[in-house]
């Protein structure tokens, strides 16, 4: 009988829960079936994303108004005052008139420059802060930079001297005195040595060891070498050379290479020559940019080669030049040179080129420099006590005269920021409105 009870009552209870909640097909729909009203939920919501596809729009037209403004801005301002970050100095208990006698050049390395003198080279970064010191002495020292490896050597001399950032890495002696010092961004050295009948390429290792590499050249056979360079890798050479045709001075630009495909080309890796376009000109200048481009600047132009067929090096092209040659700069995106006018209203003009010979900027100037440099999109140009500063569109970023010499600037730690070294001190300065 309770049994009974409690199934009555179970079943009761379901029926009830039955009329209470009803099932999904009895369950009412949120969204009304056709109608005015879905209508008008279908254009509130089209309202809402037109809406936030018009605010996204005027955010971007304003983002690129401003980055636009900015853009033009920066390539078109020019600064009229500079402020003094920090000074450093240089003397290091030299007397001044000794320091001055002393110091050969700065070249650029690292984060700023070495300063090479008769008696001794030393790397200073961008704080001021010297680095390394190396001692020596020479007669007449000259310096040459492929990114993180500088070599020092004895013009006339037989020293030379491999660094890297971390300090001395060799030291090498020749036998023959030397013309001309290159090095690679591997730290492999070369040296253009002269004796009384030949001159001679040799190569040393970074620990200032000879490599078994020579190359030999007579003023009446192959030519007297004037210039040459490595390409970043060490493998490739690119060399000037000057040689006698029927009785006359004419140029060639020779190109080397030292791995297994010029190990095939010829007992000398010889792998290119061009004498096209350099008769009776002199070349004082080659140079490899990257492993791929390079260029030669001779008196009557600039001509650019690409090395992409390591095989057979190819001309690009060749840029006259009507006038003098005044300066010769360059990185390893871009080539510029300064030429002296010999009429018109200004006295001088530049010509930017890419590695790959392109003309990117002619610009007309009235800066007699002593200097030029390429700092990245920037063309830094001094003289004793005076800055120039353009951009690549040919804007005048920044002149001003100094109460101080100018020996060498180099971009700073920051935007807008330069490095002036003068043979006593280094400061910085940060360009203001």
């Amino acid at each position: 009988m309770d049994d009974m009870n409690i199934m009555n009552r179970e079943m009761k209870k379901q029926q009830l829960r039955r009329q209470i909640v009803p099932g999904p097909a009895q369950q009412p729909s949120l969204v009304p079936e056709g109608g005015e009203e879905e209508e008008e939920i279908k254009k509130a919501h089209r309202k809402v994303i037109r809406k936030r596809i018009l605010i996204a729009a005027v955010i971007l037209c304003i983002a690129a108004a401003g980055g636009a403004g900015f853009f033009y801005w920066s390539r078109h301002h020019q600064y009229t005052e500079y402020a003094v970050n920090w000074e450093q100095n240089l003397l290091s208990g030299e007397s001044q008139s000794a320091a001055e006698g002393s110091v050969a050049g700065y070249v650029s390395f690292g984060s700023n420059v070495i300063k090479y003198t008769r008696d001794g080279a030393s790397y200073i970064d961008s704080r001021g802060k010297t680095i390394w010191v190396i001692t020596y002495e020479m007669r007449d020292p000259t310096a040459s930079v492929n990114g993180g490896y500088a070599v020092i050597g004895d013009r006339q001399g037989n020293s030379i001297y491999i660094c890297n950032e971390e300090g001395l890495q060799g030291q090498a002696t020749t036998l023959l005195p030397i013309l001309k010092v290159s090095v690679s961004a591997q730290g492999v050295a070369g040296a253009i040595l002269e004796d009384a009948s030949a001159n001679y390429i040799t190569w040393f290792r970074r620990d200032g060891e000879p490599l078994d590499i020579t190359i030999k050249s007579r003023l009446g056979g192959d030519g007297y070498p004037l210039d040459f360079s490595f390409s970043p890798d060490g493998n490739k050479v690119i060399c000037s050379y000057v040689y006698l045709n029927n009785g006359m001075m004419d140029s060639r630009v020779v190109f080397y290479d030292f791995s297994e495909i010029g190990k095939n080309a010829s007992p000398k890796r010889l792998v290119g020559g061009f004498d096209e376009g350099f008769a009776g000109t002199l070349v004082p200048r080659v140079r490899f940019l990257t492993d791929i481009y390079s260029f030669a600047c001779s008196d009557g132009g600039l001509t650019f080669f690409s090395s992409e067929n390591l095989a057979s090096p190819q001309m690009l092209s060749q840029a006259a030049v009507e006038g003098q040659i005044e300066h010769l700069f360059y990185s390893s995106d871009y080539v510029g040179i300064i030429v002296a006018n010999s009429g018109g209203e200004h006295p001088y003009h530049m010509e930017i080129y890419s590695a790959a010979g392109k003309l990117l900027l002619n610009k007309d100037l009235d800066f007699a420099c002593e200097e030029a440099e390429f700092a990245g999109n920037e063309i830094l140009m001094w003289d004793d006590n005076e800055i120039q500063i353009y951009n690549l569109s040919g804007t005048l970023k920044f002149s001003g005269s100094f109460d101080f010499a100018v020996s060498k600037v180099t971009r700073g730690r920051f935007p807008n920021s330069y490095i002036i070294t003068d043979p006593q001190s280094m400061r910085e300065i940060t360009l203001q409105h």
